[in-house]
């Protein structure tokens, strides 16, 4: 994780930044202090980057690199304002010799739009493109990681990453929205998570699919109340944070979370 001593939204790059409204830093900050202490709480280690002055968005840290089993993709920023963060994780990776770094030659936005699932068929990538990551990138990482990643087409803006519209509850199970995806794209997740935890635009729209989970404790916004109760009724527990301030840029739990897969 990475604090948002700098956030700020100063451009606008996806479709709920509006830089004509002031963020509260010192909300920002005790919100994010308070999703970290929740996942130390519920017994996770938190590596904490530090914070770079001119990079606003770094505390969505998710979207700095993906890494499976000690390897490391590293991302490779579309828009020129967040190109420096993947330096900034790329740095963090190298300084730990537990991890094998793969810089990348395609665009793709880390774990934003990759999702592992260690134990669906053997396991598998999900990997969204249609906004920030290209669909090369997604062959890209089939070889650096060596895990079959299929392919996911997002076609509504508002949903801009995979991790808007689509999260992992457990090594084999997920919960999306469907109209996130393009129609083939809903078959291919149907016919892989015929079990899977379905959620409508309400549900998106609170950013309740940008969450965190351990496999029984799912951690999301205070604003996704149905989004809570759909994942309790699946034999989850979820854990509400409030993350109001981080959503105006257009993220929440877990854009503010690298998983650290060693």
């Amino acid at each position: 994780m990475c604090p948002p001593e700098h956030f700020t939204v100063e451009y606008a790059i996806n479709p709920w930044m509006d830089t004509t409204v002031a963020v509260d830093a010192g909300l920002a900050l005790k919100q994010w202090e308070q999703l970290r202490t929740t996942l130390t709480g519920l017994g996770h280690v938190v590596h904490v980057l530090d914070p770079e002055p001119g990079l606003p968005d770094m505390v969505y840290s998710a979207n700095g690199a993906f890494s499976v089993d000690g390897t490391v993709y590293g991302a490779r920023f579309l828009y020129p304002q967040r190109a420096a963060e993947a330096v900034a994780h790329q740095a963090f990776y190298l300084a730990e010799e537990t991890w094998k770094f793969i810089a990348p030659e395609h665009v793709n936005e880390g774990e934003g739009d990759f999702a592992y699932l260690p134990g669906a068929y053997g396991g598998i990538v999900l990997a969204g493109y249609g906004f920030r990551t290209e669909p090369s990138a997604h062959a890209e990482a089939q070889e650096v990681l060596g895990r079959p990643v299929v392919s996911l087409r997002l076609v509504d803006p508002a949903f801009y990453h995979l991790d808007t519209a689509l999260a992992a509850l457990d090594d084999r199970h997920v919960t999306y929205y469907p109209g996130a995806f393009s129609p083939a794209s809903q078959r291919v997740l149907a016919q892989l998570f015929p079990d899977a935890v379905l959620a409508d635009r309400e549900d998106a729209e609170a950013f309740g699919l940008n969450l965190v989970s351990d496999g029984r404790n799912v951690i999301l916004n205070t604003e996704a109340v149905a989004m809570g109760r759909k994942v309790r009724n699946a034999g989850y527990l979820p854990v509400h944070v409030d993350l109001s301030e981080l959503k105006r840029g257009g993220g929440s739990v877990k854009c503010a979370v690298a998983e650290l897969r060693p």
